[in-house]
């Protein structure tokens, strides 16, 4: 309870005396030591940015095992986690693109980072279409269309006989 009497009794002010840069929120005028630095945006586009990250390392994880594998349940695997994580990249990219419109002191680890996911939008777009081009054609992977693995059809008419001679062409 003592900190919310602090935070009753504080007095905020939009400027502060020992420093030129002004505070961009609540929390970094109670604890300035706890600030991001930035402007308004920059808590939101560290947040999307952590989250964008994983989503990106959890999507090429699933890319490599469709690279393992090569098959269908595979390729749509990674292409759902490879959209998904496309589309938080491009919020993390809308919230650069205003935390450089707002302007204000950003530090130079801050410019980087909104260069780099800038970069790493457009990179993971041309990876989101590597990996759906078997959508439109099965020259550049297994394509969403081809069924035949896990049928009889291409395994020898000796092993169908000594599984009891089933059906050719059905599913296991």
């Amino acid at each position: 309870m003592l900190w919310v009497s602090a935070f009753l009794n504080t007095k905020f002010e939009l400027h502060n005396s020992n420093d030129d840069r002004k505070p961009n929120s609540v929390i970094s005028t109670l604890y300035p030591e706890l600030s991001f630095g930035g402007n308004g945006a920059t808590g939101f586009f560290l947040t999307y940015t952590i989250l964008a990250a994983v989503l990106g390392i959890a999507s090429k994880f699933a890319g490599a095992n469709h690279i393992r594998f090569w098959r269908n349940d595979s390729l749509a695997a990674a292409g759902s986690s490879s959209l998904i994580a496309w589309a938080v990249t491009v919020l993390a990219f809308g919230l650069a693109c205003k935390e450089i419109s707002i302007g204000g002191y950003r530090g130079w680890r801050l410019k980087i980072l909104e260069a780099f996911i800038i970069i790493l939008t457009f990179t993971e777009l041309l990876y989101l279409l590597f990996l759906h081009a078997g959508l439109y054609s099965t020259r550049y992977g297994p394509g969403y269309r081809d069924t035949d693995y896990g049928t009889a059809a291409g395994t020898a008419a000796a092993d169908t006989a000594y599984k009891g001679g089933g059906v050719t062409g059905t599913r296991v």
